[in-house]
């Protein structure tokens, strides 16, 4: 399980990557079309901070419980 969530996490980083990228790209041409990759990208680093801190808090409490 917790694999799983380690895939995921770095999926939404990669969501931002490219989000990134295409507001690189787009920004001469039709700087208009990049709000929404803006907040793709803000979005998507959110959600990886979020998953990262989840998933070790989750791997903690799991620790935790191992040991009692």
């Amino acid at each position: 399980m917790v694999k799983i969530l380690k895939y995921t996490e770095y999926l939404y980083l990669v969501v931002a990557i490219a989000s990134i990228y295409k507001i690189i790209t787009l920004w001469q041409t039709a700087p208009k079309e990049t709000y929404i990759f803006i907040f793709f990208a803000v979005v998507s680093l959110a959600m990886f901070l979020f998953r990262r801190k989840y998933r070790k808090r989750f791997e903690k409490r799991t620790e935790e419980n191992k040991g009692r």
